[in-house]
């Protein structure tokens, strides 16, 4: 099973978008997937459904944290490339997806929704995009990721 695949199953089971994706992959960089879970917890549905970035674009860059981040403060060529291959991850979703941001992602939602989550239902299904959006978010960090060696 690819990693794509995994995020998309770890949604249908009822993970939220963030946590699908770095759900993943998170157990490659030494975090067990219950503190996997907690970490991401917070940034489904836009964070928190806020509807700002979309939690499965977080998760990736979180995973890219993990696989190549910095953490010297000073460190400015380091910071420097880190924002520059978050940047392009960024926009690889955007050019596959058209946004990263949630509520554009699910139709233009104005603003945050409620703090209560949807019930997983068949009709919730219909009419989110979210189980591809995860499996393109999980692709694109994969295939970024097997570029790194």
């Amino acid at each position: 099973m690819t990693k794509a695949e995994r995020a998309k199953t770890l949604f249908m089971e009822g993970y939220n978008c963030a946590q699908a994706v770095f759900g993943a992959f998170c157990e490659d960089y030494g975090i067990d997937f219950e503190t996997g879970m907690k970490m991401s917890s917070s940034m489904g549905g836009g964070m928190g459904r806020l509807r700002e970035v979309c939690g499965a674009v977080s998760a990736m860059f979180l995973i890219d944290g993990l696989a190549e981040g910095y953490h010297d403060p000073h460190a400015q060529a380091e910071k420097t490339e880190h924002y520059r291959r978050i940047q392009g991850l960024a926009e690889a979703f955007r050019q596959e997806n058209g946004s990263i941001i949630c509520r554009e992602l699910l139709g233009g939602n104005a603003g945050k929704d409620t703090h209560v989550p949807e019930p997983r239902t068949a009709e919730y299904y219909k009419k989110r995009s979210c189980p591809e959006l995860v499996y393109h978010a999980a692709e694109i960090l994969e295939e970024h990721l097997k570029r790194l060696g």
